[in-house]
């Protein structure tokens, strides 16, 4: 096992039940990686690796999605000795508030905790774009869905964990009635 993947079972990160994902899938595992982030220590060794994984880029700004991702973000940003801002949900959209700004051709690395399907990713890619700056790479730590890419731009995560998913529908623990819960960020 890898250093990141053992510190995940050792701080209890990787959880076993019945849980709904925020992409509104189903699994039997779940990884919190809030659990690890309530560690300084373990969060800066986390950082440091996913800021060595883009080493040589010309990053100016590090973006994560709120909740998960921004202390991950931020200490990555940190680690590469540049600015670091997070956007959040607003009527179930991610914005920037708090007078956050991406300027016109910045370069921006976008950072979050989990990725399953990558649909915040690619949600925050979007805004970035939009605002005129430029994504010259994703990383997460645990990469659950086994993403290499998201629109043609690189995703290099510390962790590729492959966990079962279920649609809804389809899903076994539903039929067998275990009790589901929703620990994510998203409500």
């Amino acid at each position: 096992m890898n250093e990141v993947l053992d510190l995940l079972y050792k701080r209890g990160a990787v959880m076993k039940g019945h849980f709904l994902l925020s992409s509104g899938l189903h699994s039997d595992t779940y990884v919190q990686c809030a659990l690890i982030s309530q560690y300084p220590e373990d969060n800066s060794l986390l950082a440091n690796k996913i800021a060595e994984l883009f080493k040589g880029r010309e990053i100016s700004l590090v973006v994560g999605p709120a909740i998960g991702g921004i202390t991950i973000a931020y200490e990555t940003a940190r680690a590469l000795g540049v600015r670091s801002i997070f956007a959040e949900r607003e009527s179930g959209i991610l914005t920037f508030r708090r007078g956050f700004t991406v300027s016109e051709d910045e370069n921006v690395l976008i950072v979050e905790d989990v990725i399953t399907t990558a649909g915040t990713v690619r949600e925050l890619k979007d805004l970035v774009l939009s605002c005129g700056g430029n994504v010259v790479g994703i990383s997460s730590i645990v990469n659950r869905g086994n993403i290499n890419d998201v629109d043609g731009i690189p995703v290099k995560s510390l962790v590729y964990i492959s966990l079962s998913t279920y649609n809804p529908e389809e899903c076994p623990l539903c039929k067998n009635n275990v009790p589901i819960v929703k620990p994510g960020s998203r409500r």
